[in-house]
C-alpha cells in the first residue's frame, strides 16, 4: 500500500503480485473525513477481475461490480455515476473518518462469465479530505 498527499487530494494503491488463487477482500479504515473521487484499476492479463467497493457494512456500496481494466490499461471510475452504489447515490461517497473502506475483487470474474485467474492487479483510490 502506498500514500501520497497534494492539497487535500491523497491516494491509497493495493497491488497484488503475480497470478489470483482465490477472491481478495481488501479492508482499510480512512484517517480523515473524505470523499472518494477516483478510482483506478488494471491487471496485467485479459482475465479481467471484478471490483466492487464500500464500506463495512455495504460491500458495493460505492461501487457495484465492475470489470478490472485489461492488459495494462486501467479502467477509470471517476465520473458521478460511476458510483452507483446505494451509499453513493450517484455522488462521490462521504466517508467519515474512521469508516472502513473495503474492496472485493473476484478473481475470475471476466464480466459475470467467470474465466482464468487474473494477474497482477492494481487498485488505486483517490480521495478529497473533507
Amino acid at each position: 500500500m502506498g500514500k501520497s498527499s497534494l492539497a487535500g487530494i491523497f491516494q491509497v494503491a493495493f497491488h497484488i503480485l503475480g497470478e489470483m488463487g482465490a477472491n481478495a477482500d481488501i479492508k482499510w479504515t480512512a484517517p480523515c473525513d473524505c470523499q472518494l473521487i477516483h478510482v483506478s484499476a488494471v491487471q496485467s492479463d485479459a482475465d479481467a477481475a471484478g471490483i466492487t467497493i464500500g464500506d463495512s457494512t455495504d460491500a458495493d456500496g460505492y461501487c457495484t461490480v465492475f470489470s478490472c481494466g485489461v492488459s495494462g490499461t486501467p479502467v477509470e471510475k471517476e465520473a458521478l455515476t460511476d458510483f452507483d452504489g446505494a451509499l453513493a447515490g450517484s455522488q462521490y461517497p462521504d466517508i467519515d473518518d474512521g469508516d472502513i473502506i473495503a474492496i472485493a475483487i473476484d478473481y475470475d470474474y471476466y464480466a459475470g462469465a467467470g474465466s482464468g485467474a487474473a494477474s497482477n492487479v492494481t487498485i488505486v483510490l483517490t480521495f478529497a479530505q473533507g
